[in-house]
């Protein structure tokens, strides 16, 4: 977890500097980085694994979300043309970075996070390790200040990041409908 940090700084600043934020300090990294949680996935064999969801379409609410998976496979990400799922096939040490949801709110939907699923497998078992990187709690998220600086309209609303987190887990996962929360309604 503490080796990953400089690779999250890096990529963070690079996406950044297309949102007119100079760099990631000590003023924005929580807003950015602020918390990073680890999980260990299993998914057994499963022999109906064409019945089974290991797990639900979603999109994840974090900044990023930095993927380890091991050989087996079962990552699927939404195609752009909302109907077809691509598989993601693992490359051995190589890692998946998907954008979140607070990335998409941060940047106003300039950088859209990503649905996603996980299939069951009928002959191998599964593993993967996903890091989530998030704002704090007690952060609240919306269009930064920068992206809105040249006469952008606000698509999204300030929401507090830990209220963001309790909808999403309120609830079934259900694509990418967790992101319309924070969304401003056009009339």
């Amino acid at each position: 977890m503490k080796r990953s940090e400089i690779l999250i700084k890096q990529l963070l600043n690079v996406l950044m500097k297309r949102l007119n934020v100079s760099e990631i300090d000590e003023t924005n990294e929580s807003l950015f980085m602020g918390s990073k949680r680890i999980n260990l996935n299993y998914y057994p064999v499963c022999p109906n694994h064409d019945l089974t969801v290991a797990i639900g379409r979603h999109s994840d609410v974090s900044t990023l979300t930095v993927l380890l998976q091991d050989e087996t496979g079962g990552l699927y990400v939404r195609a752009p043309n909302h109907h077809d799922w691509i598989h993601v096939p693992p490359v051995f040490g190589a890692i998946v970075i998907n954008i979140g949801d607070a990335l998409q709110i941060l940047s106003n939907g300039r950088y859209k996070s990503i649905e996603h699923r996980v299939s069951a497998n009928g002959s191998k078992s599964r593993v993967s390790m996903p890091i989530f990187v998030n704002p704090r709690p007690s952060d609240v998220i919306g269009p930064l200040p920068q992206v809105l600086a040249s006469g952008e309209k606000a698509m999204y609303k300030n929401v507090l990041y830990s209220d963001y987190v309790k909808h999403f887990f309120r609830k079934a996962h259900d694509g990418k409908l967790t992101v319309e929360y924070a969304k401003i309604c056009q009339v």
